[in-house]
């Protein structure tokens, strides 16, 4: 099904290679799954976070910038306030996105079957699956890396394709600041593959062009103490002992998202690359400086596992650039799809139903009904999270929620409006009901779980207060 046999010409081995036709509607079922996933599934925490940034457009936000709050209020203007219309910018840019890798490794491989498979490669991933689905800064991350590594394949047939590569750039440093990391690969490549291209000014004018548009977010960071780079880069001082227990951690998660046997050849691609020095060398180069800091951040700090989902479009290209006749690469899409189907049945179906499943509990399964169970009272909610915050504002928009805590994640807040009874709703491992005791009286909560399939996803305490003592120091978000 997945492969065919390129009949050998003199002097060449037989390669096993998917046919086109048949990657082409691959990846079309891929897509249309990720659209019904879309439907189906409830938002994460983030995604509903990044929905209440859509509520009111800003040059930047605490925790990333803009871009994700303009793509997720497009998506909603179009389709309203709900799940699909959260994330349906994600699904269209998808597809350009699968062009982009798809033309950048037909120019650096030469050959249209191994096109074909990188771009199956990228859609059929863990990692895709999940980041061009959910509406997080990843997904236009991702996106405009893809544009960014095809703009930078065509520099040596027209230079004015570096305007393109730093206008791509720009775009991505609006998704999230790993984009940085792609313009000191690009660098490196210059500095090995290309220097001459150096004394002209055309990557010049293409970084240029980069800090242009990002220019509004850089206005805004000077506006506002520069926060999300206080956010993003303090992460850098704030590492611990050295421990071999966060390396591990994201080995792992790097082989459960990219898929073991397409980490394994994408591997290969990379030390191929780097020791001939051939086409191949550009994704290598893209991906070293960014790989190079997770493994030594790791050493110290917990690396997530998603961190890594911009360097996919040119951890794609390398793994297609490998020997396709090795049981390692016979075995691979299988064992991808295999490990995509377990996922989606279990976020969808729950097949292997259990107490606190971790992916039902990254969806917030079951937290619809429980907001609706919450807001039959009409009351007004008090939270100390932003994660049942957003959860509660998107369920429930017409509820009042305050947030006493984290200010900053919400600059356009109101002063409160407290009507109905008073409750604090909390999951039981984010308690801080030590925090409320001066503004409320407090008295034992009630008990509620999050459901599915007859099991318990997460548990939370519901506390009733107290007319509240004095000035609340939160926000309506």
């Amino acid at each position: 099904m997945f492969f065919f046999v390129i009949p050998a010409k003199a002097g060449i081995q037989l390669v096993f290679m998917i046919a086109p036709k048949t990657a082409l509607w691959l990846i079309a079922l891929l897509v249309i799954l990720r659209a019904v996933m879309s439907l189906m599934l409830p938002l994460t925490a983030d995604e509903a976070y990044y929905w209440l940034w859509s509520q009111h457009l800003a040059a930047g936000y605490y925790d990333h910038p803009p871009a994700i709050a303009y793509l997720i209020r497009f998506g909603c203007a179009i389709f309203g306030e709900n799940r699909f219309g959260v994330r349906f910018a994600g699904l269209v840019l998808s597809l350009p996105a699968t062009w982009f890798v798809f033309a950048a490794a037909r120019q650096l491989l030469g050959d249209r079957g191994r096109a074909m498979l990188a771009a199956l490669i990228f859609n059929l991933a863990l990692i895709m699956a999940a980041d061009l689905m959910a509406a997080t800064p990843d997904m236009p991350s991702i996106v405009t890396a893809s544009a960014f590594l095809y703009c930078l394949t065509q520099v040596d047939r027209n230079r004015a394709w570096w305007l393109a590569a730093g206008a791509a750039a720009g775009l991505s440093l609006l998704s999230k600041y790993s984009a940085l990391f792609l313009g000191a690969g690009a660098l490196l490549w210059l500095v090995i593959a290309r220097r001459r291209m150096l004394a002209t000014p055309w990557p010049w004018a293409g970084a240029a062009l980069a800090v242009l548009i990002f220019l509004p977010n850089l206005l805004w960071q000077s506006q506002n103490h520069w926060m999300t780079f206080a956010f993003q880069f303090g992460r850098v001082a704030q590492t611990g002992p050295f421990t071999l227990r966060y390396l591990f951690e994201f080995l792992g998660a790097q082989i459960g998202l990219i898929t073991p046997l397409i980490l394994v050849l994408a591997g290969f691609g990379f030390v191929r690359a780097v020791k001939n020095r051939d086409a191949l060398l550009l994704p290598a180069m893209l991906i070293a400086p960014a790989l190079v800091y997770f493994l030594i951040h790791a050493l110290n700090d917990r690396v997530q596992g998603n961190w890594t989902s911009f360097l996919f479009p040119a951890i794609a290209i390398l793994a297609a650039s490998g020997n396709w006749q090795s049981w390692c690469a016979k075995l691979a899409l299988p064992l991808a799809g295999l490990m995509l189907a377990a996922l989606y049945g279990q976020a969808l179906l729950e097949i292997a139903p259990r107490n606190r499943e971790p992916v039902a509990r990254v969806l917030g399964a079951g937290f619809p009904e429980l907001a609706d169970d919450i807001a039959t009272d009409h009351p007004t909610i008090v939270t100390t999270d932003y994660q049942t915050t957003a959860w509660l504002r998107f369920y429930q928009p017409q509820m009042p929620v305050v947030q006493v805590n984290e200010a900053f994640r919400f600059p356009w807040g109101r002063a409160p409006v407290l009507a109905g009874p008073l409750y604090y709703l909390t999951e039981d491992k984010r308690d801080d009901a030590a925090s409320l005791k001066p503004y409320f009286d407090i008295t034992a909560p009630r008990l509620v779980d999050t459901m599915r399939a007859g099991y318990p996803v997460s548990h939370y305490r519901l506390y009733p207060l107290s007319a509240p003592k004095g000035n609340l120091p939160g926000k309506m978000p």
